[in-house]
């Protein structure tokens, strides 16, 4: 099976779908504007993934799971940092610091992520190369497919609706003066209170994705419920549009005594219900 084209024209759930059905092994490279990701598999299966340049070493990935402590993590990246992957999960388990469970469980959930990272990227180019597999130091997995797919068929759907509703990152939040009564039933979570805390109609919504580390759903996703909610509107931004996607957003942060004030009024306002 010759995989290689457009994600214009396939979607990264289409390709999995394909890759499942065939019993593929190899890795699919993507090719996106700003970023690149490798996905591995074997017989159909999910079993390695990669995206750019993120640190994917076992170390960082056990630490992103909260099962090494940061200092556990630094003690490794400077006394360990040319042992392999296979041989620090080694040292690990016969250590007794964490079960081979414990390992894979944990690059079962960050190689997953990478995958469902993938399902809202529309534009680049693909290809499907047979004999390219993950390093031989890396420690691999085998993960079926069939969960991810309906997953992605799902997020594309979800994904389509918010580009509808949000279509450009471009546009900056301003707070309504006077709050829907549908704020009443409002109970922010913690990503919801950062989002808020650097809307200011000199920010993008793009440059607030940024500040916050949030991905381009993700941030759809919070801005979609404080719209329905009545709480901001989407303008125009202040000043001159941004128009470069790779450099990091500078992003203006309110006046403590401002945002202090703004805070304050949501905090009384939700406590009041």
């Amino acid at each position: 099976m010759a995989l290689r084209g457009n994600l214009r024209d396939f979607t990264v759930t289409q390709l999995l779908n394909l890759i499942n059905l065939a019993h593929k092994t190899g890795t699919l490279v993507i090719e996106a504007p700003s970023d690149a990701a490798r996905v591995s598999f074997r017989d159909g299966k999910l079993a390695y993934a990669q995206i750019g340049q993120e640190d994917g070493r076992l170390a960082t990935i056990l630490h992103r799971a909260n099962k090494l402590t940061t200092g556990q993590l630094r003690a490794i990246q400077t006394r360990a940092a040319h042992v392999s992957d296979k041989e620090l999960g080694l040292l690990l388990i016969n250590a007794g610091y964490m079960t081979q469970d414990d390992i894979l469980t944990s690059l079962q959930s960050y190689f997953t992520d990478v995958v469902r990272r993938l399902f809202t990227w529309v534009e680049g180019s693909f290809r499907f190369e047979n004999d390219l597999m993950p390093p031989e130091d890396r420690i691999t997995v085998r993960l079926d497919l069939e969960n991810l797919i309906i997953e992605g068929a799902r997020q594309l759907r979800e994904w389509e609706q918010l580009q509808d509703e949000i279509p450009s990152l471009d546009m900056a939040l301003k707070f309504i003066e006077r709050p829907g009564t549908s704020m009443q039933k409002m109970n922010l979570s913690v990503e919801e209170w950062r989002v808020v805390s650097y809307i200011n109609p000199r920010n993008t919504i793009r440059q607030i994705a940024a500040a916050a580390k949030m991905s381009d759903l993700e941030i759809r996703r919070i801005v979609y419920g404080l719209l329905q909610a009545g709480l901001v509107e989407v303008v125009r931004p202040d000043g001159a549009p941004v128009t470069a996607e790779r450099a990091r957003p500078q992003v203006t942060v309110q006046n403590r005594e401002e945002q202090k004030s703004l805070v304050n009024r949501l905090i009384t306002r939700i406590r009041s219900i």
